[in-house]
């Protein structure tokens, strides 16, 4: 699944194309994602210039004078921005037709993903309203972690991935970070002091702009706007590496189960 950074690489990659540009129409090839692509999308947008390209967790946001269109890419989701006459291929569900002669394409296999327009304040919508801070505002940190944490029994993981403690921190990224920080996947989040609090938020921050920086992490599915590949995961230190050195003690690194998810750590390096 496209994570934040996945997620923000998109975003920077197709701003430049949007911003400012005018719809010359809107093709919906397959209505049925997630939820239905309003069929009302077409009279809506036609004519109407793109004024912003932002993100929310791993929802990207199209402002426009009269609301803002909301995407995100599900399972295995992806934008491409083509010429506008490009054959559309199988999985090619929607396209945003843009005044240039290119177009915004949406490609779901799974169709897991969603494309929602809301009229009112984006953060006001349903599917935003409930979400915590992003982990790279000035809102997120250490204490705030600690200030949840500290009245609570479940694994930090776990915490870490609540998307209503604070956004876009996936099965990847937190076991990358938690593995930076020196945390045990499972420590309970009650048992954790403020001072490592501060080195996780940090942990979260940094492997989160590295992953930015190198363009995502590519496992199965994302690939960037322009068709290529993230670079992230060949910096990955403890992810998918069971039974393999660590690279900091040289122990084994091992895996366990966390929420249904599988958890990648060192039992030396992680207390």
């Amino acid at each position: 699944m496209p994570e934040l950074p996945e997620v923000e690489t998109t975003r920077r990659g197709i701003a430049p194309h949007l911003t400012d540009a005018r719809i010359n129409g809107v093709i919906i090839r397959e209505p049925r994602l997630r939820w239905p692509i309003p069929h009302e999308l077409p009279t809506l947008l036609k004519g109407r210039k793109i004024l912003s390209v932002s993100r929310r967790g791993k929802y990207l946001l199209i402002g426009f004078h009269h609301g803002t269109l909301l995407i995100h890419l599900g399972m295995s989701g992806s934008l491409r921005i083509l010429n506008a006459d490009t054959p559309p291929q199988k999985h090619d569900h929607f396209d945003l037709r843009l005044s240039g002669g290119q177009c915004l394409r949406l490609r779901d296999p799974r169709r897991f993903g969603a494309v929602v327009w809301t009229g009112e304040k984006p953060e006001q919508h349903p599917l935003l309203a409930s979400l915590g801070p992003e982990p790279l505002s000035e809102s997120f940190s250490g204490a705030y972690l600690h200030g949840l944490g500290k009245s609570r029994r479940t694994a930090i993981k776990n915490l870490i991935m609540d998307s209503r403690v604070v956004v876009g921190v996936g099965n990847i990224y937190a076991s990358e970070a938690l593995f930076r920080a020196g945390i045990h996947p499972m420590r309970a989040s009650y048992r954790i002091s403020a001072t490592r609090y501060e080195m996780l938020a940090s942990a979260i921050q940094s492997v989160l702009c590295a992953a930015i920086e190198q363009g995502g992490t590519t496992l199965r599915d994302f690939q960037r706007e322009d068709g290529n590949p993230g670079y992230f995961a060949q910096s990955l230190q403890v992810y998918g590496r069971s039974g393999e050195h660590c690279p900091q003690c040289g122990d084994t690194i091992r895996s366990l189960v966390i929420g249904q998810r599988n958890s990648f750590y060192c039992p030396q390096c992680q207390r």
